[in-house]
């Protein structure tokens, strides 16, 4: 969690992102999104990062520690992108959710260009509004 929170500070100091880069990584985190929120483990699964796969081996591992960890990204009445960064082939996006019982929540996602050239997800930390990191 602390190396996810270093990588965002270091790319919230870098450079804005290509608006392309942005349009490519907002699109892999709505895909990931619609498919939570029409329970599709695997089309969730398949947008995350080899090292999210190696820590969950299986879709349904991945959906319920999403469930259990991530409610606000499961389950939310809005899904709003904010400011996007990139350094290399990172990206993070911040995004701003408010959960089903309507409280705000900050979530930065991480993405890295994989060697296909697509797009994956390598992390998403999760701050309720108005709490210090």
């Amino acid at each position: 969690m602390r190396i996810l929170l270093l990588l965002a500070a270091l790319l919230f100091t870098a450079a804005p992102a290509s608006a392309d880069d942005v349009a490519v990584a907002q699109g892999v985190i709505r895909a990931q999104e619609q498919a939570f929120s029409h329970d599709d483990a695997a089309a969730a699964y398949s947008h995350a990062a080899p090292a999210i796969r190696e820590i969950f081996p299986r879709a349904d591992i991945f959906m319920l520690m999403v469930q259990n960890s991530y409610a606000p990204v499961y389950r939310h009445k809005s899904f709003e992108f904010g400011e996007a960064r990139s350094d290399g082939g990172f990206i993070a996006q911040r995004v701003h959710i408010i959960d089903a019982n309507g409280e705000a929540w900050e979530a930065l996602y991480t993405l890295e260009r994989q060697a296909d050239g697509s797009f994956k997800i390598t992390g998403c930390s999760l701050l309720k509004a108005g709490q210090a990191v």
